[in-house]
């Protein structure tokens, strides 16, 4: 939980997180659709919105991904994230039953 609780303590992580829950909402359907669905939101749109460097991006999604938070599907030269919603959810619970 510690290594959660480090990604986020990042606003831009933290951020990344918001947008995926409803990316319909935080992203222009162009850039979404129709993949959305099936894989999540592409790194690229992700870089876009933040405004932020593709390393910084990379890194911050590889972060994410390693510690349960997201997951990545890689589809041809693109990849994709969306949350792991059972992950949060023990979060969740983590905070609620325990902190």
């Amino acid at each position: 939980m510690v290594d959660i609780f480090k990604i986020l303590a990042n606003e831009h992580r933290l951020q990344i997180l918001y947008w995926l829950k409803d990316p319909q909402n935080h992203f222009n359907a162009e850039d979404i659709e129709p993949e959305v669905t099936d894989y999540g939101v592409c790194m690229s749109v992700i870089q876009k919105k933040a405004g932020l460097s593709q390393s910084t991006i990379s890194s911050y999604l590889t972060s994410m991904v390693n510690c349960g938070l997201l997951k990545s599907v890689r589809e041809g030269q693109w990849t994709y994230y969306k949350r792991n919603e059972k992950r949060i959810q023990e979060l969740a619970s983590y905070i609620k039953d325990t902190l």
